[in-house]
């Protein structure tokens, strides 16, 4: 056995170890249906149960009497601690869905939701029941935080939370009976409370309305932290001004509300980061993290709403406040939206951003990407290596990828449709067709598919910048000078949001720089001079 294996199962025999409770597993799998996705779970419980007698398999199929009694009718389907709360798994703990099976374990054995004292107000007021449906894939690197909300809330409120955590490759009929065509969405008592990742209050908070909630306003007595440094964002800028800052004396923290490295963990291959020739993007960004750990505290899952500047700088997130000396603003940039008829409407049901999020569910489909850049011939290609019958529409007459992503777009053999804009997106309850026009011949045609995939390029995320009045360029990112000081003294920003060039490399110096300039300013205050 190799040493990293001991080391490994050792960690887990520690980590079951001090659990006061035992957590049994039932799995209900039929034979001849989805056998991929039970052998794979026997596997994952076995590997369990080499290193703990806490956790407990038994198997049935779905002829089984409890089969019945526990409304199971998919195979295969985990289910976990049956006695005690109602949670069921359809399909195997695989990819990111092994992160959220063993956190999900964790919350089991005991039975701490771990929620903030926000989010466990929300559910202690819920006066009915609620059924929960997150649709999760194994590729989607924010299906875990979705899928550890609705598990946090089974377990606060066994009485009247019941929990699905449905995997749309292994049950493609229910993606089709809700609609789900893109990861993670989540639906309570069939009503679509969220898509994409939330935060834990907002998640409550949606699942208390049976309607999503974009804004969650946090109590008088939130928690106060006194700090240097608040950096908003924890993308590639954020993370590496944490640790430059931190480095240099400051005592700083990192708030992000959503996935951790931000684009990059999306992103398939990054290529030429240095120090590695090819990396997966979510490696590269658990690396950064990682690094980041040593030197600055992370609070993740927190959107921050208000800003208020003064003396010192009060910084309001979804769960706590933080008082600084300064804030950075890495908040990054977000997908550009085509802006055509039936992408709003039919978000979610065949249009995605994310080809490792969604792109299993279109294997053997036909779909378009939209773009010419290096993220949609990058993301064409991971469609076309996991079976998915892609062509790409782009509005000129080349594209503007890397040489040697071009090539490897040649030699895959994915067809591009040049000078060509989408007019409107069709269907009726999801993804049905694009029509398309030629900019050249202004001639308009339909094509029939299943699926729309958008890389258009990102716009900067700013309404928090614009709302606590930070002036910005006539292109819509942040106004800064060469010490990346914005209109407000004491706000700084580095990455995306600053626009420039979209890469890594970039994103990480522009973050070592402003954590420089912000200690520099912090002993001299150039606003006091």
């Amino acid at each position: 056995m190799a040493e990293s294996e001991r080391e490994l199962k050792e960690k887990l025999r520690q980590f079951f170890a001090a659990m006061p409770h035992e957590i049994p597993l039932v799995l209900f799998a039929e034979p001849g249906r989805n056998d991929e996705f039970a052998q794979g779970a026997r596997q994952f419980v076995r590997a369990l149960r080499e290193v703990t007698d806490k956790v407990s398999l038994r198997e049935f199929t779905l002829q089984h009497e409890l089969a019945k009694k526990w409304n199971i009718t998919h195979s295969p389907t985990l289910v976990l601690v049956p006695e005690t709360f109602t949670i069921h798994w359809l399909g195997a703990p695989v990819g990111y869905e092994g992160q959220t099976f063993m956190e999900a374990l964790n919350l089991l054995g005991y039975r701490d939701p771990g929620l903030s004292k926000p989010a466990a107000r929300l559910l202690e007021k819920l006066d009915s029941s609620r059924e929960i449906k997150v649709f999760v894939s194994p590729g989607c690197p924010y299906c875990p935080q979705q899928a550890v909300n609705a598990i946090r809330a089974a377990v606060q409120r066994p009485d009247l939370v019941s929990v699905q955590i449905i995997d749309i490759q292994a049950n493609p009929d229910l993606a089709d009976q809700f609609d789900a065509y893109s990861v993670p969405q989540v639906f309570a008592n069939g009503k679509l409370i969220g898509m994409g990742a939330q935060t834990e209050e907002i998640f409550m908070a949606s699942l208390s309305t049976l309607e999503p909630q974009r804004v969650f306003i946090p109590e008088e007595d939130a928690e106060k932290i006194e700090c240097d440094l608040v950096i908003v964002g924890g993308g590639p800028a954020g993370l590496t001004a944490g640790i430059y800052a931190a480095r240099s004396g400051l005592q700083a923290v990192v708030v992000e509300k959503g996935v951790l490295g931000g684009q990059v963990a999306l992103t398939p291959m990054v290529e030429n980061y240095p120090g590695f020739t090819q990396i997966g993007g979510k490696t590269l960004v658990d690396i950064m993290v990682s690094h980041a750990l040593k030197y600055v505290k992370i609070f993740p899952g927190e959107e921050v709403v208000d800003i208020r500047p003064g003396e010192v700088f009060t910084v309001t997130t979804s769960r706590r406040r933080f008082l600084c000396r300064a804030v950075l603003l890495a908040t990054g940039a977000s997908y550009k939206h085509l802006n055509v008829p039936g992408e709003e409407r039919l978000a979610g049901r065949g249009i995605s951003y994310c080809s490792t999020c969604d792109g299993p569910l279109f294997k053997e489909k036909k779909v378009v990407m939209v773009g010419g850049g290096d993220s949609a011939v990058t993301e064409a290609l991971h469609l076309n290596n996991i079976g998915v019958q892609v062509t790409i529409v782009h509005r000129r007459d080349r594209l503007r990828a890397q040489d040697r992503l071009l090539k490897a777009l040649q030699d895959a053999g994915i067809p591009v449709i040049f000078n060509t804009e989408v007019e409107e997106i069709l269907g009726s309850s999801q993804v049905e067709g694009v029509r398309l026009k030629n900019n050249l011949t202004g001639k308009s045609s339909t094509l029939d598919l299943d699926g729309v995939f958008i890389a258009v390029g990102y716009a900067p995320a700013v309404v928090l910048a614009d709302k606590i009045g930070i002036e910005l360029t006539k292109d819509g990112y942040i106004k800064k000078d060469q010490h990346h000081r914005t209109s407000i003294p004491g706000i700084y920003s580095a990455g995306d949001v600053e626009g420039g060039y979209k890469q890594i490399v970039t994103a990480a110096g522009q973050g070592s720089e402003a954590a420089l300039a912000i200690f520099e300013d912090l002993m001299n205050p150039y606003w006091k001079k």
